[in-house]
């Protein structure tokens, strides 16, 4: 056997001993060179005195290095079952250190998830993301701002049962269905169908951990009172301290484009309203297994120390939508889909009735959501 620098087997024996081959209704592309995980995980150091959340994970390539990379502690999302021996491999390799969840990375509820996993460490996100839930996954990272203050949580869990082994039922922080749906209703543009997925990921209804996660303080276990629902407000920053993702080059050009380009659009002003989106840098397909059709790029945001108002994240996607709906049209018109009349919302927010939503800038676009705001609060309050 190969010499690793963690002592486990080449990942390229682990898939083959485990029969695992990339599933395209996945939209898996293995990465395998430690070497360049390991340069993923260094991207988003420091790592130490951290919990890092990983989705779609796979055979567990980026999991090795964010471990070899010195992550405190590393909490793994993954939906193919196939995966999970290799994981359970790495779990037994770095003991207490990483805990996996067999789940729909969708579905979960990060902030409670925070709340209850970190132990006051703070939190950075690392990931080669499923192709195909990529943009949902960033824009509800984005928009679900503030670690939720969960009261009476000894109360609302059930007694911890002790894992038989390293799989296990247990923890379920998965959003209910209605919550899933709203998640959904983020400006998210639909996936591209030559996009590519490194490493798992994706749906599935139900989902246990592996590893020894606590039960959840939120969906509740046996009988006792029913637990309290997190709190959000909008607060900022939010419950993680960086993202550092993998996407398809061009889902990262939009995430960090600039006005008066074809990239620019409602992904670029909801990524750099409240956060500093850059390009670290380009991955080739032939650094995965099958090889994708499309170049990747690793993409890291950070949020800002003094994000704009205003403070409602819904005002910033209506304004956004009405007007990149018809992105080529004045705003006058654009507009039009939002108010009757958009010349007092533009004089309103500073703005030229005769510009375009491709000339503004991210913060036009947050005064314009200002406006719209201080508008509807005042029709609000007519008799």
């Amino acid at each position: 056997m190969a010499e690793t620098p963690d002592g486990l087997p080449p990942l390229r024996e682990v898939i083959d001993r485990l029969g695992l081959r990339a599933k395209k209704a996945l939209g898996q592309n293995f990465l395998l060179d430690l070497n360049l995980t390991r340069r993923i995980a260094r991207a988003a150091a420091p790592l130490e005195g951290h919990m890092v959340i990983e989705v779609g994970p796979g055979p567990g390539g980026l999991t090795r290095a964010l471990l070899l990379e010195g992550a405190e502690k590393v909490i793994a999302i993954e939906r193919d079952e196939r995966a999970l021996p290799a994981l359970e491999e790495i779990a037994a390799r770095w003991p207490g250190r990483l805990e996996v969840i067999h789940g729909d990375a969708l579905k979960m509820d990060y902030p409670a998830l925070v709340a209850e996993h970190a132990d006051g460490l703070p939190v950075k996100v690392v990931a080669n993301l499923p192709y195909n839930i990529a943009t949902p996954l960033l824009t509800g990272w984005l928009t679900d701002w503030a670690a939720p203050r969960i009261p009476a949580l000894d109360q609302a869990r059930a007694p911890a049962q002790p894992p038989a082994s390293t799989i296990s039922a247990g923890w379920k922080g998965e959003r209910t269905g209605t919550d899933r749906a709203s998640a959904q209703e983020k400006p998210a543009s639909p996936p591209h169908r030559h996009a590519h997925h490194v490493e798992g990921g994706g749906e599935r209804e139900q989902g246990g951990p592996v590893g020894r996660l606590p039960r959840n303080p939120v969906v509740g276990r046996g009988s006792g009172p029913e637990p309290t629902a997190p709190q959000r407000n909008n607060d900022w920053p939010p419950w993680w301290e960086s993202l550092t993702l993998m996407f398809q080059k061009e889902v990262a050009e939009r995430i960090t484009a600039q006005p008066k380009t074809k990239a620019y659009g409602r992904l670029a002003v909801l990524s750099q309203w409240r956060a500093r989106p850059r390009i670290l840098f380009e991955v080739p397909p032939r650094a995965f297994v099958p090889p994708p059709k499309v170049t990747s790029a690793v993409v890291q945001i950070v949020p800002a120390e003094r994000p704009p108002v205003p403070r409602d994240v819904k005002a910033l996607e209506k304004v956004t939508q009405a007007a990149f709906g018809q992105r080529r049209k004045m705003l006058r018109q654009a507009l039009k889909t939002l108010v009757k009349d958009p010349l007092p919302l533009l004089e309103r927010a500073g703005l030229e009735p005769t510009r375009r939503a491709e000339e503004l800038s991210v913060e036009e676009f947050v005064r314009l959501a200002a406006a719209y705001e201080n508008f509807l609060a005042e029709k609000a309050n007519q008799p």
